[in-house]
């Protein structure tokens, strides 16, 4: 932590609240990977899980509600998406149709529903681990980390088989 206060540009302006929050989701992403998603996590293989949910009636979409709300408000304004989505860098095979429906009200199915947010938190996910992240240092991310950490614990209790 010292190194990367000191050394880590933007780091060290960072209120703990966010650190904590981006630290948090890095363990619960690799925690979600490793328990739900088998080791092996790609933007197909997470829309085969969801699918897999929708045939065993475990989906639960209604429980991620508030996690959308925010996410359609940050990604979509004004009969437009933002420069936010933008930056989500989402590419077709992130499922980007699917995603665009959801965030701005054409599509309110619950597969692509919690599809769309586990999409959101896959670019999350890379965008932090491959580095793009860094580029504006961090600043404006604390209520990503929290809503996508909410979504991964949720599901991780429903469908992490967890032991005590």
């Amino acid at each position: 932590m010292q190194w990367l206060l000191e050394k880590a540009p933007g780091f060290q302006v960072l209120r703990e609240q966010d650190r904590d929050a981006i630290f948090s989701f890095t363990f619960l992403w690799t925690l979600f990977e490793a328990r739900v998603m088998g080791n092996f996590a790609r933007a197909d293989l997470i829309r085969v899980k969801v699918d897999e949910w929708y045939d065993a009636g475990t989906l639960n979409a209604d429980r991620y509600d508030a996690e959308l709300a925010y996410f359609r408000q940050r990604y979509y304004a004004n009969g437009d998406f933002t420069i936010h989505f933008r930056r989500l860098r989402l590419r077709a095979v992130d499922q980007l149709d699917i995603v665009q429906s959801v965030l701005d009200g054409r599509s309110n199915d619950p597969r692509d529903r919690l599809l769309t947010l586990l999409m959101i938190v896959w670019r999350f996910r890379n965008n932090f681990f491959h580095g793009e992240k860094w580029s504006y240092r961090f600043q404006d991310q604390l209520s990503n980390f929290t809503h996508a950490n909410a979504i991964l614990i949720r599901l991780l209790e429903r469908h992490g088989q967890l032991t005590a």
